[in-house]
C-alpha cells in the first residue's frame, strides 16, 4: 500500500469536496432555488462528497 499516494488522493478528494458542493449550491441558486445549511449539514455533506469524489479517483486497479 503506498501511503504517500492514499494521502494524496484524500487530500485532493477534501479539498475539491466544498468545490463542488459551492457549485452545485450556485446552480441551484441560479435556478431559483433558496437553501439554508447548518454548520453540521454542511460538514456531513462535505464529508460524503470527498468520499465520492476519492471513489471516483480510486480506479480499478
Amino acid at each position: 500500500m503506498d501511503y504517500k499516494k492514499s494521502i494524496l488522493k484524500l487530500s485532493v478528494s477534501l479539498l475539491l469536496s466544498p468545490i463542488v458542493v459551492y457549485i452545485v449550491l450556485l446552480a441551484a441558486k441560479a435556478a431559483g432555488s433558496v437553501y439554508e445549511m447548518s454548520h453540521g449539514e454542511t460538514f456531513i455533506i462535505w464529508l460524503l462528497m470527498a468520499i465520492v469524489i476519492n471513489l471516483s479517483l480510486t480506479g480499478k486497479e
